[in-house]
């Protein structure tokens, strides 16, 4: 998905160059985007792509074109220390009367259907508080925003549904400073906060040392369950997972199945790593592995699920009778005829109103002792029990511990 640049017209007649990122729909909540020091740089813009890609039409403003247009920096050293000299020569006030032009622009395109939010990250961090305090917006979630604390006297004007996003390696933002802005939001339900203890400032941004990807997914997961709520779009990822699967179980259609996936999607089966990364190989996977070595009597039970802003995950149990060699879960075993319930989790990630991923976990040596190709009596493992188990909590537990029965009688 590629965006493109429009302009802004500022309150002083000035034109400002913002980068504009529609949803694949065409139309969806407003969101700004709101720039590190390096300014709208390649980041940024994929930044912008995404939440795109996620239903926002998202604009991305040039806030430094008052000193430089179009600045676009690197991580380099030189890079680095240029967007510092941007930065302290920034006027900050001003720079939040551009992002309320930019908001104003916003939702008077036609493409913007709904309400508004702002993101910001570092510098923008801090513009997004500020914007929220002084505009009328109606989300609002800082990562790692540097200074926020020497601002705290506007905490009371910001109403909307905030996030913090906190580092706790962060220099920039110290410990002290975050403190200082959790107790400004005290009782404040609608104001969250995330700290990621390891992770260190700049960790959403692959280009910089400090990136870390499990906290920047962890906290994009955190940042969409606020705009979901507070401005949308909302999809209902139970029936769309559920209409995924039909295509593979039910209709037996890896054309279809694929046409729910994003343009690079990938699934990990993780105890014997099958699956695919990319369109055409994972189509190959569906077509020639998984839909075709399916058993004949394949069955789901579901255990329970959960559904969350951006994913789904299923607790089941998966029964077939191992009629045929399934290459996708028991590769290089003949059929054995037998009978076996194994149990699963499935864990499907979303973007927008499609799939990017699928982690599927099951216990592989349950669904070995239960082909007979495993001695329970050697080894800590069982076999169907433990699907009964979760069909009924009240078998009994600790069958395995040899020691279970000394501590019977104690405190």
């Amino acid at each position: 998905m590629a965006g493109k640049t429009v302009s802004v017209t500022t309150a002083d007649g000035g034109r400002m160059d913002a980068y504009l990122a529609l949803p694949e729909g065409g139309s969806g909540p407003g969101l700004v985007l709101l720039q590190e020091v390096f300014g709208v740089s390649p980041y940024l813009r994929e930044v912008a792509d995404l939440y795109a890609a996620e239903g926002y039409v998202t604009i991305a403003p040039d806030l430094f074109w008052r000193l430089e247009r179009n600045v676009s920096l690197g991580s380099s050293d030189a890079e680095l220390k240029r967007a510092f000299e941007l930065s302290n020569r920034f006027a900050l006030d001003q720079g939040i009367a551009d992002v309320g032009d930019t908001l104003r622009t916003l939702r008077a395109m036609p493409q913007c259907t709904g309400k508004v939010g702002a993101v910001g990250f570092c510098l923008g961090g801090k513009l997004a508080y500020l914007t929220a305090a002084r505009h009328p917006v109606d989300a609002m979630v800082s990562y790692y925003g540097v200074g926020i604390e020497n601002h705290l006297a506007e905490a009371a004007a910001v109403r909307c549904p905030a996030l913090f996003h906190f580092a706790g390696q962060d220099r920039y933002v110290p410990p002290a400073a975050c403190e200082a802005i959790v107790a400004a939001f005290k009782g404040r339900d609608q104001v969250q906060f995330r700290n990621y203890p390891e992770a260190g400032h700049g960790f959403n941004n692959p280009t910089r040392p400090a990136y870390d990807r499990f906290c920047s997914l962890l906290a994009h997961s955190h940042t969409l369950g606020l705009l979901r709520q507070a401005i949308g779009p909302r999809y209902d990822l139970s029936a769309l997972w559920d209409r995924h699967a039909d295509f593979e179980f039910k209709y037996h259609d890896p054309e279809a199945t694929m046409k729910t996936m994003v343009a690079e999607p990938y699934v990990n089966h993780v105890p014997v790593m099958t699956g695919g990364v990319g369109q055409h190989e994972l189509h190959r996977f569906y077509k020639y592995h998984f839909i075709p070595g399916l058993p004949a009597d394949t069955k789901i039970v579901p255990v329970s699920r959960t559904v969350g802003p951006d994913r789904v995950v299923d607790e089941l149990l998966f029964c077939f009778t191992h009629d045929k060699e399934i290459d996708f879960m028991l590769p290089g075993i003949p059929p054995t005829g037998k009978y076996v319930e194994i149990p699963t989790v499935a864990i499907i990630q979303f973007r927008g109103d499609k799939l990017v991923h699928e982690h599927i976990h099951w216990d592989q040596a349950t669904a070995l002792v239960q082909l007979g190709l495993l001695d329970p009596a050697k080894l800590p493992v069982v076999g169907r029990e433990g699907a009964e188990k979760i069909r009924d909590e009240t078998r009994p537990s600790n069958a395995l511990m040899r020691h279970w029965g000394d501590s019977q009688g104690r405190d």
